[in-house]
């Protein structure tokens, strides 16, 4: 006798997980050309929308410790993303700002990430990505996702 299959429902967790492995290694491949990673784009984000934002703040707006941005920005410096600047109030405070080559990454990355977003949902109707978005949305806010921060940031990927 056949074993009695699992009610659809109860595979979701499973589902978004693989479908979000999945989802997050083609954006990977994606950026990959970019000198870039995933998480990199959050932060270089924050810092265009905030330029002159201090280590601090980042650290307070990922939700990490002052000394994991010091990681993060250490890596994007390295790639010739961003820069620290004195704060010409506090010599104490590191300023971030993006260098031009940060600017050109995050323009790209944006279209790459919109073509991604593109193909990822292409396979669902107009309607279905409205559904597919209210209850992904509903499960977010349900389980504290915040939506502007990936979650490498708090694990070190």
């Amino acid at each position: 006798m056949p074993a009695p299959s699992t009610p659809p429902f109860r595979r979701i967790a499973f589902l978004l997980s693989q479908v979000g492995s999945a989802v997050s290694q083609r954006f990977a491949e994606r950026v990959a050309p970019l000198g870039v990673q995933p998480s990199d784009l959050g932060i270089l984000r924050l810092i265009a929308q905030s330029d002159g934002l201090s280590q601090q703040e980042l650290a307070g707006q990922l939700g990490v410790v002052p000394s994991r941005v010091v990681a993060l920005i250490d890596s994007l410096q390295e790639k010739g993303l961003v820069r620290r600047v004195r704060s010409q109030s506090d010599r104490r405070v590191q300023r971030l700002e993006l260098d031009a080559r940060g600017r050109e990454v995050l323009a790209e990355m944006r279209t790459v990430g919109a073509a991604h977003e593109a193909a990822t949902i292409e396979v669902l109707t107009e309607q279905e990505r409205t559904t597919l978005a209210e209850l992904l949305g509903k499960l977010a806010e349900a389980h504290g996702v915040d939506r502007d921060v990936h979650p490498g940031y708090r694990t070190g990927r």
